[in-house]
C-alpha cells in the first residue's frame, strides 16, 4: 500500500532545502544534542514539517493526505476516515458537533448516553450547549463500566421527555466491557437515531478474523484512538463516518474536525497513521490473532493461579483484584517491580492492554511476576455502588462556564459541580457538571482518591 503522507516528507527532508516555514527548529537536529541516560537520542526535527507547498491541508484535504484517509477508508470500511492529530478527544467533538449542525438552525441538540462517557464527551456537550440525558446500569460495579442492553437503550429512548437526536456509548470501555453494538444499532435505526461509538480502545476490532468494529456493527460514527491499541503515535485518532450515515455528516466532518482542531496538525502523527496503513494491509491481522492467543493464554495461566481474570475484549486482560485478594494498586507495584508498566490500576482493578507488538518476553515477564505472588482469599469489596441519580441543577455549559472554586470534599455536599473532578486515565467523571453534590457522589469520590472537588461559587 502507498504512504503517500511520508513519503512526500522523505522527499522533502532529503532535498536539503532552505526552510523559512514552521516549524523553528527548521529541520536540525537540535535535539539530537540533548542525550538521554542511555545515550539515546531523539531527533524528529527534519520529518516535522507544517502545511506547506505539496504536503496538503488537514481539514481542507485535496492532496496526499485526502489519498492516505481513502486507504484508511478502504481498510476499515466506512463512507470516509478522516484522520486526527489529537485524538480521539477531537474526534468525539466532532461527531456531537455534526449531530447538532443537521438540526434545525436554533434546535438544542440532546444526547441520550451511557453515564461511563469520557470527559472529552462533556467538554463537547459543554461546547455545544448541548442537554444530556443519561443511561444508567444497574449491574454496573465500577464508574468506568456501564453495560448497556439494547433493551437498556430502547427503554431509554421511550422514557425521555422530548426524543433525543443521537445516542452515544462508549465500547469497549476502560474496563474492557463490549457492548452489543448490533442490536443496539438495531434499535437506534427503528428509532431513527444515529448510534455514536467511543471506541476509543477499540481501533483494532477492524482486523479480527470476525470484524467487530462497531462501524461494521451498525453505528453511524464512530472515533478511534488509533495509537491506544495500534502503531502510531500518541495523538493519531480516527473519525469514522458510516456509509448508512447521513450525507450532511460526510460533507461537514472536515469543518466540524477543524472547528475544535488546531490549526497546525502534527506531520509526525500524520505520518504514523500513514504508515500504520501499510501496516494494517500487510499481516497485521495474522500478528493480531497471534497477540489474542497470547492474551489468551495468560488469561489460562494466571486464573490457574487463583487470579479472577475477567473475560472481556481481546487485547485487554483485566484482573479483578479485590476477588484476585489483592487491591489492582499491589499487584501494579509489584509489576513495576519487575520491570512490568500496566495502563491503568485502582482499589478495584489492573488493566493492561496489550498488542501485536507485546513480545513472548513481555507476557513471560507479567506471568512471572504474579505468579510470583502467593494466592489470597478473595477480598471483601468497599466500592461503592457506581449507579446513583444525583439533581441536575445547571445545564453542562452553565455549570462549566460559572465563576468556581476548588473546594475540599468535607465542603462540598449540596455544591453544584462546576466541572468533572477525574483522573486521566479513565477520565470518567463521578459527577457531572451542574449536578448537585450528594453523599452517594461524595463517597464515590472519596473511594476513588478525590481530595477536592471544583464547585459553581455561591
Amino acid at each position: 500500500m502507498k504512504t503517500p503522507i511520508a513519503d512526500f516528507v522523505r522527499r522533502y527532508a532529503a532535498g536539503g532545502g532552505a526552510r523559512f516555514h514552521m516549524p523553528g527548529h527548521k529541520g536540525r537536529p537540535y535535539l539530537a544534542s540533548i542525550c538521554t541516560e542511555t545515550g539515546r537520542v531523539f531527533s524528529p526535527e527534519a520529518l516535522d514539517i507544517t502545511e506547506i507547498d505539496g504536503a496538503d491541508v488537514l481539514y481542507d484535504a485535496a492532496g496526499i493526505v485526502d489519498e492516505s484517509e481513502a486507504n484508511a477508508t478502504a481498510l476499515f470500511g466506512t463512507a470516509h476516515t478522516f484522520y486526527s492529530t489529537e485524538g480521539s478527544t477531537l474526534a468525539i467533538k466532532a461527531m456531537l458537533t455534526l449531530v447538532a449542525t443537521a438540526l434545525p438552525r436554533g434546535t438544542r441538540p440532546h444526547f441520550l448516553a451511557g453515564r461511563n462517557a469520557h470527559k472529552a464527551f462533556l467538554n463537547g456537550a459543554a461546547l455545544l450547549d448541548a442537554e444530556v440525558t443519561w443511561m444508567h446500569a444497574d449491574e454496573a460495579a465500577h464508574l468506568c463500566a456501564c453495560p448497556l442492553s439494547a433493551d437498556d437503550v430502547e427503554n431509554a429512548v421511550k422514557r425521555c421527555e422530548k426524543k433525543p437526536h443521537a445516542v452515544y456509548l462508549t465500547s469497549p470501555d476502560y474496563l474492557g466491557n463490549v457492548a452489543d453494538i448490533a442490536a443496539i444499532a438495531a434499535v437506534c435505526d427503528a428509532a431513527g437515531l444515529p448510534l455514536l461509538v467511543d471506541n476509543a480502545h477499540g481501533a483494532y476490532l477492524a482486523f479480527l478474523s470476525e470484524n467487530r468494529h462497531p462501524i461494521a456493527l451498525g453505528a453511524t460514527m464512530c472515533a478511534d484512538s488509533a495509537h491506544k491499541t495500534l502503531p502510531v503515535l500518541t495523538g493519531g485518532a480516527y473519525l469514522h463516518v458510516a456509509k448508512k450515515a447521513s450525507a450532511r455528516y460526510l460533507e461537514n466532518a472536515r469543518h466540524a474536525l477543524a472547528l475544535h482542531a488546531s490549526t497546525s496538525p502534527s506531520y509526525l502523527i500524520l505520518q504514523s497513521l500513514d504508515l500504520c496503513n501499510a501496516i494494517l494491509a500487510d499481516d497485521y491481522a495474522a500478528r493480531l490473532a497471534a497477540a489474542e492467543a497470547h492474551v489468551t493464554v495468560t488469561c489460562r495461566v494466571l486464573g490457574a493461579h487463583g487470579y479472577r481474570v475477567a473475560a472481556r475484549e481481546p487485547l485487554k486482560l483485566v484482573i479483578d483484584a479485590q476477588k484476585s485478594g489483592y487491591t489492582g494498586e499491589e499487584l501494579a507495584k509489584i509489576l513495576s517491580q519487575s520491570g512490568v508498566a500496566p495502563e491503568f490500576a485502582d482499589r478495584d482493578f489492573l488493566v493492561l492492554m496489550c498488542t501485536p507488538d507485546n513480545s513472548e518476553t513481555d507476557f513471560l515477564r507479567l506471568e512471572q511476576a504474579l505468579l510470583a505472588l502467593p494466592p489470597r482469599a478473595p477480598q471483601e469489596s468497599l466500592t461503592p455502588p457506581p449507579v446513583f441519580h444525583p439533581v441536575r441543577v445547571l445545564s453542562v455549559r452553565e455549570a462549566m462556564l460559572a465563576p468556581a472554586e476548588t473546594v475540599p470534599l468535607s465542603r462540598a455536599l449540596g455544591r453544584i459541580c462546576a466541572s468533572p473532578t477525574v483522573s486521566c486515565p479513565p477520565a470518567v467523571p463521578v459527577v457531572v457538571a451542574g449536578e448537585r453534590i450528594d453523599e452517594a457522589a461524595l463517597a464515590l469520590l472519596a473511594y476513588y482518591g478525590a481530595d477536592t472537588v471544583r464547585v459553581v461559587e455561591e
